[in-house]
C-alpha cells in the first residue's frame, strides 16, 4: 500500500510521519484490498481553539472509496478519530462483503435443492 502525507500549515516530523505510517498500516489487517491513502494534515490557527488541527484521509479501494476527516485541538487526537471512522468503515464493508457471498452462497443451494 502506498501511503502519501500531505502537510497543511504545519511542519512534518518524522515522529507524525511514523505515527500516521503505524496507525494506517495497522488498517490492513481490516482490509488487504487497501491500494493507497492519502492523508493531509492541516493546522489553521484562525479556527476555534477545539478544531485546530484537522486530518483529512481518503483509502483507494476496489469499488467505492472511504473517505474520513476530524478536526481536533490536538494533532494526534484528531489522526487516532479519523482512523477510528476508517476502521468502523472498513469493518462495515468487510461484513457486508461476508454477507453478500454468504446469502449467495444460500440461493445457491436452494436453487440446487428445488432441481434434485
Amino acid at each position: 500500500m502506498q501511503i502519501h502525507l500531505s502537510p497543511r500549515h504545519l511542519k512534518l516530523t518524522a515522529s507524525i510521519h511514523g505515527y500516521v505510517a503505524g496507525k494506517v498500516e495497522h488498517l490492513e489487517e481490516f482490509s488487504s484490498e487497501i491500494m493507497a491513502a492519502h492523508i493531509v494534515l492541516f493546522h489553521d490557527e484562525r479556527k476555534d481553539p477545539k478544531k485546530t488541527y484537522t486530518v483529512k484521509m481518503h483509502f483507494a479501494l476496489p469499488g467505492p472509496d472511504i473517505h474520513a476527516e476530524c478536526s481536533e485541538a490536538d494533532l494526534y487526537a484528531a489522526i487516532d478519530k479519523a482512523v477510528d471512522k476508517v476502521a468502523q468503515q472498513l469493518r462495515k464493508r468487510k461484513t457486508r462483503l461476508k454477507d453478500k457471498t454468504k446469502h449467495t452462497l444460500q440461493r445457491a443451494a436452494e436453487k440446487k435443492k428445488l432441481r434434485g
